[in-house]
């Protein structure tokens, strides 16, 4: 694909400053809002009703500060970046709409930069961020080395929120919507049965538990001991502290299957990236 080394920095690598009047070779124009159709690949799942309408507010006082960015598509164009200025505009009536107009001939280097221009966005859900990297390493192929150069992010952070889709739905549901912060999202990953993490869910969502509080009932349910009827043996309970130690160790899930004479160690990886990673923790001096 081509300029894929400029995409690091997301749509600012290949969008000039705003033109200087009369140039025209910073490909910026005024071109009509009936002529753009929407981006197929906008990674952006909920727009804010409220935020739309400071937006429009803006731009009745001030016009659209900032251009859209577009390719040329068919006769007209298809919007890569700006769907909210694009939205308000739509809403406003507005004929036309200031728009960057880029080279971008694939749609595989049209997904790339839609999805990282958006993660680059302050108002993206950490869950539509993490379904971002997840559309980069599944659709683009890209490892998760390579995104984390691409969006300039550290490699741990990419992993973290790519965890937070292991959420059941409802979950994930309310960190989209705001009920749930980041915070509170990676002290339920902390418990190891859903059934666990829907039922602290819907406590923090009726009493508004600070994410303080959560940590302290996740460690509270770690310690809670099982029913006295329920009493694993000896064996099991040893087999149970070695997973856990290699699940520290590993940060990935680690099951231990017994059989009459030894057993085995089944370690999870959910990449090549990730089994990169888990290669090197395992053979490190």
């Amino acid at each position: 694909m081509a300029n894929r080394k400029a995409l690091g920095r997301g749509l600012k690598a290949l969008i000039p400053d705003a033109p200087a009047p009369g140039k025209e070779e910073n490909n910026i124009q005024f071109v009509e809002v009936a002529t753009v159709s929407p981006n197929p690949f906008q990674p952006r799942v909920n727009f804010n009703p409220e935020s739309l309408a400071e937006l429009q507010n803006s731009i009745k006082e001030k016009g659209v500060i900032q251009p859209i960015t577009v390719r040329k598509h068919e006769d007209g164009y298809q919007l890569i970046a700006g769907e909210r200025r694009l939205r308000a505009v739509r809403d406003l009536d507005l004929a036309t709409i200031p728009a960057y107009i880029l080279d971008v001939r694939t749609d595989e280097e049209m997904m790339e930069l839609s999805i990282i221009e958006n993660i680059h966005r302050e108002d993206l859900n950490p869950i539509d961020i993490a379904n971002s990297y997840k559309r980069l390493i599944d659709e683009c192929k890209l490892t998760q080395e390579v995104v984390s150069q691409k969006v300039g992010k550290d490699r741990s952070t990419i992993a973290n929120f790519l965890r937070l889709l292991k959420l059941p739905r409802q979950i994930q549901g309310s960190v989209q919507n705001g009920e749930l912060t980041m915070g509170h999202a990676r002290a339920l990953l902390s418990l190891s049965k859903k059934e666990t993490q829907i039922a602290l869910w819907k406590k923090i969502v009726k009493n508004d538990l600070s994410v303080r509080k959560v940590e302290q009932l996740v460690r509270s349910e770690s310690k809670k001991k099982p029913d006295k009827a329920k009493l694993p043996d000896k064996s099991t309970l040893f087999l149970e502290d070695a997973e856990q130690k290699l699940r520290t160790q590993l940060t990935t899930k680690v099951s231990i299957k017994p059989k009459a004479k030894g057993g085995a160690i089944v370690i999870d990886y959910y990449s090549d990236d990730d089994l990169d990673r888990l290669i090197s923790v395992i053979c490190s001096d």
